[in-house]
């Protein structure tokens, strides 16, 4: 059970990583988040709690409670991503990947709560 945990938790948790940095320092993603209208104030906080969250996911003796509100916050994240890339008509595998992360964030969440109860 705890393999399971932990692989999905890094999986996450890298995946929040590479998308804060690439929200900071990536010309081609800051140009995508522009060409979906949102405002570069919001990517800046988006790359912060994406950060924030990844570290939380990762502590293991951070409270049950912050980790469902990162645990929600991320699925948040993840549903308003995959309707934002559904309305700018953008490629499958974006879509399909959104979709992949949300199954192996409620893995994660899952088997967070088998773990501790």
């Amino acid at each position: 059970m705890k393999a399971i945990y932990w692989s999905s938790t890094v999986i996450i948790s890298a995946f929040l990583f590479l998308s804060s940095y690439c929200y900071i320092f990536s010309k081609s993603t800051i140009q995508g988040i522009k060409a979906l209208g949102f405002p570069d104030f919001f990517r800046i906080e988006l790359a912060i709690l994406k950060l924030i969250a990844a570290i939380i996911l990762l502590i293991p003796f951070a409270s049950l409670q912050l980790k469902e509100w990162t645990y929600a916050g991320v699925g948040l994240f993840l549903i308003t991503a995959l309707i934002a890339h559904i309305k700018h008509k953008d490629s499958i595998f974006i879509m399909l990947l959104l979709i992949i992360l949300m199954g192996i964030l409620i893995i994660s969440n899952i088997y967070m709560n088998k773990i501790l109860t």
